[in-house]
């Protein structure tokens, strides 16, 4: 979640991706149909996208038995992007970027300040799109929304010369 956070987090970073974020994806999405969710967690995620006419081609996640890091959903369907929103421990995001971009373009929500560090640097090659969401409510019942902006970053390893940023758009108060 957030690293100015002092509350005790959820297992597995297991926070339901709320409809805001994923409405400021969709216009990103053209040509896309069909999409693999490999940290579906609770499946909200996936129901955002149907909500949009997108379709579904796997779901799985760490705590129904699918690690993404390790199965192979790859070999059990056909899709035509990855889109999930991760774990933002480094430790996971990093592998997952690695192995998720060799399989389809990859849609990935997570903390916007991560591109600007030298951890990012390895990965901001083939990462080709950058799309802000700002602060997003994690936790529904909550008053509060989360401490760190959020953005979509999209990878791809045939995307070369990094990336191209995508600001939120103003609202009107």
């Amino acid at each position: 979640m957030g690293k100015r956070s002092t509350f005790e987090r959820r297992k597995n970073g297991a926070y339901p991706t709320p409809a805001a974020p994923v409405a400021a994806l969709i216009p990103h999405l053209r040509g896309i149909k069909t999409f693999a969710e490999p940290c579906a967690g609770e499946g909200h995620l996936v129901g955002h996208l149907q909500r949009f006419g997108l379709v579904c081609a796997y779901e799985g996640d760490i705590e129904s038995g699918y690690d993404a890091l390790e199965y192979r959903f790859e070999d059990e369907a056909t899709f035509d992007a990855i889109i999930t929103n991760p774990p933002w421990t480094r430790e996971l995001l990093h592998p997952m970027i690695q192995r998720f971009q060799s399989i389809a373009p990859t849609w990935l929500l997570f903390d916007a300040d991560w591109v600007h560090t030298r951890q990012a640097i390895p990965f901001i090659d083939q990462c080709s799109h950058i799309v802000s969401v700002g602060r997003v409510k994690w936790i529904e019942d909550s008053q509060f929304t989360g401490k760190d902006n959020a953005a979509w970053h999209r990878f791809h390893v045939q995307h070369t010369g990094g990336p191209r940023f995508f600001a939120r758009e103003a609202i009107a108060a």
